[in-house]
């Protein structure tokens, strides 16, 4: 059920805002698309839904086109809220379940058992326009998985939601992509992403920068950091050559190597000094990965 994108290009009279992106999206993984404002991702995924035509490239699902059916079975939950203020929570969910399909009966079931599980239940009573901003996101992400879809595309589903609302709701996405949803969600949390991200792929300037496993960008993108840990102060380390200290605590330090410089040397030298309790590489964050690739 890979749900794939090919060389999709799309211009706005004499803007191109879309250069022969292509990515896919497997089933039961997280995939966080993440680039700057302007960048791709909204006008991508609303090619994906439907809402826009590619001037060029297709999208396709289970190896297919995808057609307007198989868009039926997608939960898809846009950046902007397009509720109806007026509605009850529950009412609304109800209702666009019932869009896509659902008979009654199973449109409210659907809709109470989302709605507790947001931790919404005590306000599916209160029309939206009573709701806190962070509630109404709730909200919006509930009708996305009414109709139990097969397929998520949430365009910044976490934004306006608390610390808390952000852990229900990744605990929500996580179970949906553990029973094989391809899960595609944009955000401008770096921090959210990678820690709930599978996959990334990063968008600029309407053309894909990097898209892989979180590990594989990781280690395509790793820098001479390191990170030791010593019994004494580690400050000695400003005198070592080659070495440009980042971050110095009491005990730990994390430093970048210039490049021909051992890191096999430092150690030696740590361990001159007394014992070592761990020294290795560091992992670049999505955030460092982020401004290499899109500067």
């Amino acid at each position: 059920m890979t749900l794939t994108v090919d060389a999709l290009s799309r211009s706005f009279g004499e803007r191109q805002v879309l250069k022969d992106v292509t990515f896919s999206v497997a089933p039961g993984r997280m995939t966080g698309f993440v680039g700057a404002n302007g960048a791709g991702k909204t006008t991508t995924m609303r090619i994906m839904l439907g809402v826009l035509a590619a001037d060029d490239g297709r999208v396709t699902w289970r190896g297919e086109p995808l057609t307007r059916e198989g868009r039926r079975r997608f939960g898809y939950m846009p950046e902007e809220r397009g509720l109806y203020p007026k509605m009850t929570a529950a009412d609304q969910v109800t209702y666009l379940g019932r869009l896509h399909g659902m008979t009654a009966a199973d449109a409210r079931r659907s809709t109470a058992a989302l709605l507790d599980r947001l931790g919404l239940g005590e306000r599916a009573g209160d029309r939206v326009e009573k709701l806190s901003l962070g509630n109404q996101q709730r909200v919006q992400i509930a009708a996305a998985l009414v109709h139990d879809p097969e397929v998520l595309v949430l365009d910044e589903p976490f934004s306006g939601l608390d610390p808390l609302a952000v852990d229900v709701v990744v605990g929500v996405l996580r179970e949906r992509a553990a029973a094989g949803a391809p899960v595609l969600f944009s955000s401008h949390q770096l921090d959210v992403v990678e820690r709930l991200c599978d996959d990334l792929v990063i968008i600029a300037d309407g053309t894909i920068r990097a898209a892989g496993s979180r590990e594989q960008l990781r280690a395509a993108h790793a820098l001479p950091r390191f990170a030791i840990e010593v019994d004494g102060n580690p400050g000695w380390l400003r005198d070592v050559p080659g070495v440009t200290l980042l971050d110095l605590g009491e005990r730990r330090a994390v430093f970048d190597l210039e490049p021909g410089t051992d890191d096999q040397e430092v150690l030696r030298a740590a361990l001159a000094r007394g014992p070592v309790r761990s020294f290795g590489a560091v992992a670049p964050s999505l955030t460092e990965i982020f401004r290499e690739v899109t500067r």
